[in-house]
């Protein structure tokens, strides 16, 4: 159990005020320190353009939580990366998926689980299971206080003032089909959070490695319930959406296959075909960047391929 805790918080791996310009091998990054905003903590964004970037075409716009995890392993706390920049590269010359740029939005480690938790699914649990599931938060360390779920205000940021700068200032095409959202445990639950709740503005989302305990145990947890039944409740039309799922089982991915399982049946119900919905089991995967770097292409290719 000590083991799943730490891998967890480790994610939460950059010190507050630090801000470096990843460095990667293809491409370029426009790095903005402490980007504003009037719903939550300004906090640094990377904009990676690919090789060739030009005014002159339109690109479809991923947005990516755990921003700085993204590019640069020599950054990172534990020397790893996704290597977005060499994968997107990569797919774009092959001809598999449409021009994009990525937009990655730095976590604040403290604020990590305030921004990434799905505020509504939260608030639905009765209060007295909401109150021990602050205390667990605060016996683990991810939380400092009273824990109460700020995603809503996080998803406003994106959405009323990042994404405005970005199609403002950078050649994207800005409607639902040309932008997605992609991140992993936490992050992963706060990308199909933002598909849910802005389903005119994102058109899919990559779920990597979704932490559907928000714990770090099964047992007794109201949580994934509560995030099945808001699903039930919100998810947007399979015509124009698209969502993918992956987990492994090793380390804090060992816990992810039963929620995983009753996240499935809800997407099956609600109409949703490998069309439009992709959930894949990556045998001896553990909850690590190398595990998302090595399979990163699969969503990729699901969201924006040609």
């Amino acid at each position: 159990m000590k083991e799943i805790i730490a891998i967890l918080l480790f994610m939460m791996p950059v010190l507050s005020g630090f801000s470096q310009t990843p460095r990667v091998p293809t491409g370029t990054i426009r790095h903005f320190t402490d980007f504003p905003s009037q719903y939550v903590t300004p906090r640094n964004v990377d904009i990676w353009l690919p090789e060739n970037y030009s005014p002159t075409r339109k690109y479809a716009v991923l947005y990516m939580n755990d921003g700085q995890m993204l590019f640069d392993s020599t950054m990172t706390w534990n020397h790893q990366s996704w290597k977005v920049a060499q994968t997107a590269e990569k797919l774009m010359q092959e001809g598999k998926v449409m021009n994009f740029i990525v937009v990655g939005i730095w976590n604040i480690p403290e604020l990590r689980f305030t921004n990434y938790f799905p505020q509504k699914p939260y608030e639905s649990i009765p209060k007295d299971r909401r109150d021990s599931i602050s205390d667990e938060l605060q016996k683990s360390g991810a939380v400092n206080g009273d824990f109460q779920p700020n995603s809503d205000d996080y998803l406003r940021f994106l959405v009323k003032e990042l994404k405005p700068y970005v199609d403002q200032n950078f050649s994207v095409y800005t409607d639902a089909a040309h932008t997605f959202i992609a991140g992993s445990s936490m992050g992963g639950l706060i990308s199909w959070y933002a598909l849910c709740e802005y389903p005119d503005v994102f058109g899919g989302a990559a779920c990597m490695s979704t932490h559907w305990p928000g714990l770090f145990s099964m047992e007794n947890n109201p949580i994934p319930e509560a995030f099945v039944n808001y699903l039930k409740a919100h998810l947007p039309p399979p015509s124009r959406h698209k969502f993918y799922f992956d987990y492994g089982n090793k380390t804090l991915d060992a816990l992810y296959a039963e929620p995983q399982k009753e996240v499935d049946r809800v997407m099956k119900s609600a109409g949703y075909t490998n069309v439009n919905w992709i959930t894949r089991f990556y045998p001896g995967d553990d909850h690590s960047e190398k595990s998302w770097s090595s399979r990163l292409s699969v969503p990729l290719v699901f969201l924006l391929g040609k």
